[in-house]
């Protein structure tokens, strides 16, 4: 059967809706994509805003945190500071007593005094204890007052006698000696502060004594 003119363009025309509707189908399938791309871009965007805030919220609070510690730490070496300043007073408080009671009786010092501070064209000395006898005696003796001694607090010593007659020249005459007295000291630097020839004294009772071997030479500086 031979197909009609009019079949002819119905059917062109079908084609033609049928690819409209196509079409029409795929921009719509299109437009959803697009919709949901920019959604789901939305969606990123804010997850992210989200997670920056939440991150600058917590580094704000650890700033926080660490500067709370950070006063902390710094009020507490204070307080640290603070203590071990007034448990060194206290030491040398404790010790000037039974220290000028040596002095006088052991050496026969005559004038016996406590925190010296000289300072001479620039230079600076601070001693715990000095003591001096004129006359026969004719000595000077420099102590040393340690809560805990350690080998540094021999050359603090030595240093000390070094440069008294630069500070004290009205004593130049005089024999010089040096005495560490400490709370705690241990059996090593007690042999490190007798091998350079100064004398050791330790507390017992709350009450200082001299601590060296009878053979003892001390040093004359």
């Amino acid at each position: 059967m031979a197909t009609t003119a009019d079949e002819v363009w119905q059917l062109l025309g079908e084609l033609i809706q049928a690819q409209k509707e196509t079409e029409r189908q795929l921009k719509e399938q299109g437009e959803a994509a697009e919709r949901r791309s920019q959604e789901a871009n939305h969606r990123f965007q804010a997850q992210r805003e989200e997670a920056d805030r939440r991150f600058q919220e917590q580094r704000e609070e650890a700033d926080r945190r660490f500067q709370k510690t950070d006063r902390q730490i710094r009020e507490l070496g204070k307080q640290i500071g603070g203590l071990g300043q007034k448990f060194g007073s206290f030491t040398e408080g404790l010790a000037l007593p039974s220290m000028e009671t040596i002095l006088r009786e052991k050496f026969g010092m005559e004038v016996v005094t406590p925190s010296v501070r000289v300072s001479k064209q620039g230079k600076h000395i601070e001693l715990d204890v000095m003591a001096y006898a004129n006359g026969d005696v004719k000595t000077a003796i420099i102590v040393e007052v340690k809560s805990h001694a350690r080998s540094e607090s021999i050359g603090q010593l030595i240093n000390h006698l070094q440069g008294f007659r630069e500070f004290f020249p009205e004593h130049q005459d005089k024999k010089l000696y040096g005495i560490l007295a400490a709370v705690d000291l241990s059996n090593a630097v007690r042999e490190e502060v007798l091998k350079a020839g100064l004398y050791t004294a330790r507390i017992r009772d709350e009450i200082f004594e001299l601590d060296t071997p009878a053979t003892f030479q001390p040093r004359i500086w």
